[in-house]
């Protein structure tokens, strides 16, 4: 059984002096991922015993990024989409090649407030599945992170007053119905497909996080072929640090 989790840190130096080391040593996961690290090489004071570490920042400081501590060493490591490593610059992918499957962790980028990046972001949509289509022609894939879309309305507190909203247009929505009839499956609402109120991100503002205001917009994401090893979808509320929490899968490949 192998335990994976996923987080947008929100700066990595910052949750770092919010608990996330004992968060990190307490769930012990076999593969964990972080986005928006928001640092470069070198600025994080973290090398946990017994994990290999891989980085991806962007060229911008104090934006994007992504990183991976695991377990396991992997047989590839990949930055970027294709050979020329598209979105590396904001350091948006990190794939883990291992000898059963493939984990893709993706910080998507966001549409922004009156949709700045909407086009951007579907260029970047129709990339990654394309790519994940590619990979899973070899070994399924397990695709983490902060996806920045809420699918369905049951994957936000307030679906009506928000659609057209960054993360909740027709057009973010529609990708991630065509990214799951490529072959992946969404394993929260695999295994909890009417499961209500149940979120990963909350605004900082009007008390969201105490209500419970949220948004369902951080995934794990596996092929069709590997869901019926998918033994349980994990989101943590309870964990504080960020606006957004962690979110764990339990396969069993």
């Amino acid at each position: 059984m192998k335990k994976l989790i996923s987080w947008n840190v929100n700066g990595f130096r910052s949750v770092l002096g919010k608990g996330f080391a004992d968060f990190f040593a307490a769930e012990n996961a076999d593969i964990f991922s972080i986005q928006e690290t928001k640092m470069q090489p070198g600025q994080a004071d973290f090398e946990p015993e017994g994990y290999f570490a891989y980085y991806s920042s962007a060229v911008k400081k104090g934006y994007s990024g992504t990183a991976v501590f695991t377990k396991e060493e992997p047989d590839n490591v990949f930055y970027g989409i294709g050979e020329e490593g598209k979105y590396n610059d904001e350091g948006r992918l990190i794939t883990l090649e291992y000898p059963g499957f493939y984990l893709v962790n993706s910080y998507t980028p966001n549409a922004q407030r009156e949709l700045t990046r909407l086009d951007y972001r579907m260029v970047f949509e129709d990339d990654l599945r394309g790519y994940l289509s590619g990979l899973s022609e070899k070994k399924p894939v397990v695709l983490c992170g902060d996806l920045n879309v809420a699918h369905n309305e049951i994957d936000l507190k307030n679906p009506k007053t928000n659609v057209g909203n960054a993360g909740f247009t027709n057009e973010e929505r529609g990708k991630m119905t065509e990214l799951l009839a490529a072959g992946f499956t969404d394993t929260f609402r695999y295994l909890y497909p009417d499961r209500t109120g149940a979120y990963s991100w909350w605004s900082y503002m009007f008390k969201s996080r105490e209500r419970n205001t949220g948004w369902r917009i951080d995934y794990f994401i596996v092929s069709d072929s590997i869901r019926g090893s998918v033994k349980d979808a994990l989101i943590y509320a309870d964990i504080m640090g960020s606006d957004h929490c962690p979110v764990g899968l339990l396969l069993d490949l």
